[in-house]
């Protein structure tokens, strides 16, 4: 298995080449009009100073728990610029006391339980992908510690229903394998944030996520029946219902709440039928006003009731960067997708609006 960087996106030994990294040096640093700087080179665990830890996890739940420097180092931040340019220069002070990897709901209960005695403060963590800070133990003096509760190994689907087109999922499972074990079943719960390879179910819910797709079913908040948590004063389970007029509904106490009231264990989640037939282009806009004619573009497809899967529009530097575009046009990438019918006259329709 692949090991995660400690610092950065993604795996060891899988970011560009030295040579690539300095065409890309020298690519922004002309376009920022700024002199190229030199590269600094990728931190090493052996090199991380880390904080002496405050606690130690009891005696019932050190088989598992790790205190490595790998695993603090890898559970100290989440993925934003500010996190990866902390890490690159070597500040780890926000490191956890320790990690837990719980395999089940028990020993999730067991963790807060003693948490909650012990005065240590728990943090829950998916995939870490975090980008506001979520997973930092920034705990303060009222704790004696903080421990990092990593959920990667609660990552089962436990139960399909197919004629609803739902399924009961343990909430530490990583997008891609979500996919893989929906798609024996024809299924799929069609949500890609960006983060979505190194990111869970759990953390898409506790994050209140938004997938790459256009309309429709767009957040996280579309898909979620029914939730199951684990709090420090016991477990709150939702009722699976398709639709309920009975006041607030408990979900939305957790959806978005960054893991501050609980852990998430289990999600009962709306799926799709995967989808057969697929439609995609995308449309030029040029001349001064380019984005401002795409946008117009955008709004007419967003009130036509066509329900595009894909409908992004990228200004001109934007669309230089993805390399869609030279700098002198926006581009509007329009998609659209079906489990159920082809899509010709759905694209020919978009395509006249986007005129």
């Amino acid at each position: 298995m692949s090991q995660r960087s400690f610092w950065g996106w993604g795996v060891e030994g899988a970011g560009p080449s030295e040579e690539q990294a300095q065409a890309m040096v020298k690519t922004f640093s002309a376009r920022l009009g700024v002199a190229p700087q030199a590269l600094r080179p990728a931190p090493r665990i052996e090199d991380v100073s880390l904080p002496k830890p405050r606690c130690a996890p009891p005696d019932s739940l050190a088989d598992i728990c790790a205190t490595q420097p790998l695993e603090r180092a890898l559970h100290t931040y989440g993925r934003s610029y500010r996190d990866i340019v902390r890490a690159v220069t070597g500040d780890f002070s926000p490191a956890p006391d320790f990690v837990a990897f719980p395999y089940s709901e028990a020993q999730v209960v067991a963790l807060l339980d003693w948490c909650s005695s012990a005065r240590v403060a728990a943090i829950p963590y998916g995939g870490g992908s975090s980008v506001v800070g979520g997973v930092e133990a920034q705990v303060g003096d009222g704790y004696r510690g903080a421990v990092s509760i990593d959920l990667t190994r609660l990552a089962r689907v436990l139960e399909i229903d197919r004629t609803s087109r739902a399924a009961r999922i343990e909430t530490g499972i990583l997008g891609p394998a979500l996919e893989d074990a929906l798609r024996p079943h024809g299924l799929t719960l069609r949500h890609f944030p960006q983060s979505f390879e190194f990111s869970t179910l759990g953390g898409w819910i506790a994050t209140r996520s938004g997938g790459h797709y256009a309309t429709l079913y767009t957040h996280i908040d579309d898909f979620v029946e029914s939730l199951r948590v684990v709090t420090p004063r016991g477990v709150v389970e939702s009722r699976r219902l398709p639709g309920s007029g009975a006041g607030p509904s408990p979900d939305r106490l957790f959806i978005g709440s960054e893991g501050a009231l609980g852990v998430i264990t289990e999600a009962w989640m709306r799926l799709q039928d995967r989808p057969r037939f697929r439609a995609s282009t995308s449309v030029r806009f040029e001349g001064t006003d380019a984005f401002v004619r795409g946008a117009r573009a955008v709004r007419a497809l967003a009130q036509s009731g066509l329900f595009p899967t894909n409908c992004r529009l990228l200004d001109p530097n934007e669309a230089l960067n993805s390399g869609a575009a030279a700098g002198d046009a926006a581009v509007l990438v329009l998609g659209f997708e079906s489990a159920d019918h082809p899509l010709d006259a759905w694209m020919a329709r978009a395509k006249t609006l986007s005129e």
